[in-house]
């Protein structure tokens, strides 16, 4: 690398420096998450977790996601999703048959979305698995629960590319990210977006390494790649140590005039939470501190922490992921006043196990949420793995008395 020549600044211009250069860096600070990844089933493993090594960080302490907030306000905040009421069946059971793709099952990362002028009707992409690699579906209803007209919403990428092994679509461009809002997607030039995982071979799942990609869509249904490259890779000049095996989830979040990428990835078996920005949904810069959410020794997510999903919550935000540790797979939450610290809430939200009817025995991972103000209610769909398969279940924060059909 060529040494330049230094350069002469007067005391005006260092001191315009220093304030671009404060700025900048208190930009991609905005950036902490409390996730976890996917535990499978034993034929579905992802290796042994191992312990990631630490760092200073400005974010909280290595090992911990204590951060700022004082555990009364914690308790007080976590309060409101708490204590809700499980649905006794699946709502999309893990033998669904989805036309013309009947090898799929395994069904894993519900994300729920609206469309502009159906205020009415709601959907839901989540990923199936077919021996070979993952397809991302979708399926809509009118009331929540039941959930009809399953369809492909993105297959397999080319062979030998980055994305061949399949997409899992979810971590979609929304109009607004308060936790009470309509999940209604937001048009960008003309089109609607996601961020999503993906791997480049088939034949088995989750084969290493995995990456993410950015998708298109005209109608909100059916995507395509909006970039023919991944934007975060493991070959990546940036890719940290903490992240060098494989690059699973993203979650998109607007804020600001800029968009954050909060993202889980692997060392190992150790899985850790890491940040990137952007300003054009296509180009990311990883923030220079990761992982910005770490493993806690000896807590609900001392093996993974990945999976994070952000809201903003009347003064606060709060991020909903979940945890490995303890036997198991928890969902889990952590808050913030200014997106850049974050406290993790020591005791689950809901742990494996929860489920009444063993829904949920082994995991409950992999959230997503919806406020229904026809009824007050809040909807929280899920990740369950116990003793009808691998699924999606829900929890409501009213009793329902409708079951699905």
């Amino acid at each position: 690398m060529k040494v330049q020549q230094p350069i002469t600044m007067s005391h005006r211009a260092r001191q315009q420096f220093a304030t671009i250069l404060s700025t900048a860096i208190a930009t991609l600070s905005c950036l902490s998450v409390a996730s976890a990844a996917q535990p499978a089933e034993a034929n579905l493993a992802r290796p042994a977790p191992e312990q990631a090594a630490g760092q200073d960080l400005e974010l909280g302490r290595p090992g911990d996601n204590t951060g700022q907030i004082d555990r009364a306000t914690l308790d007080a905040w976590s309060a409101p999703y708490r204590g809700w009421h499980y649905f006794a069946d699946p709502i999309i059971p893990s033998d669904f048959k989805i036309p013309g793709h009947e090898k799929f099952h395994s069904f894993d990362v519900p994300t729920v979305y609206q469309l502009p002028g159906q205020p009415t009707k709601w959907f839901i992409s989540f990923i199936g698995f077919d021996g070979q690699g993952y397809n991302s579906f979708v399926v809509e209803s009118t009331n929540l629960l039941h959930w009809t007209n399953p369809r492909l919403a993105m297959g397999f990428g080319p062979p030998n590319e980055f994305d061949h092994g399949g997409c899992a679509i979810g971590a979609f461009l929304y109009d607004s990210y308060d936790i009470r809002a309509p999940r209604l997607l937001k048009q960008r030039d003309g089109k609607y977006w996601t961020l999503y995982g993906c791997y480049p071979r088939q034949g088995g799942y989750e084969l290493r390494p995995g990456y993410e990609g950015v998708a298109m869509s005209d109608e909100g249904l059916t995507w395509r790649r909006a970039k023919n490259a991944p934007i975060l890779a493991v070959q990546d000049a940036g890719c940290g140590q903490w992240e060098k095996d494989c690059i699973y989830q993203p979650w998109l979040v607007e804020q600001g005039g800029r968009f954050y990428n909060f993202y889980n990835a692997a060392n190992g078996g150790t899985e850790q939470m890491g940040g990137a920005l952007s300003t054009n949904l296509l180009d990311w810069n990883r923030y220079p501190g990761n992982p910005i959410v770490r493993n806690r020794p000896d807590g609900y997510d001392s093996q993974f922490c990945s999976d994070g999903k952000v809201f903003h919550d009347r003064d606060h935000w709060v991020m909903f992921y979940f945890g490995v540790g303890k036997g198991g797979a928890h969902i889990m939450s952590a808050f913030s006043r200014d997106l850049q610290h974050w406290t993790s809430h020591p005791e689950p939200l809901y742990k494996a196990g929860g489920h009444p009817g063993g829904l949920d025995s082994q995991y409950a991972h992999k959230i997503s949420l919806i406020h229904n103000p026809a009824n007050d209610t809040f909807y929280l769909y899920y990740c369950a793995v116990g003793n009808k398969g691998r699924c999606i279940g829900l929890l409501t924060s009213r009793e329902l008395t409708q079951k699905p059909r």
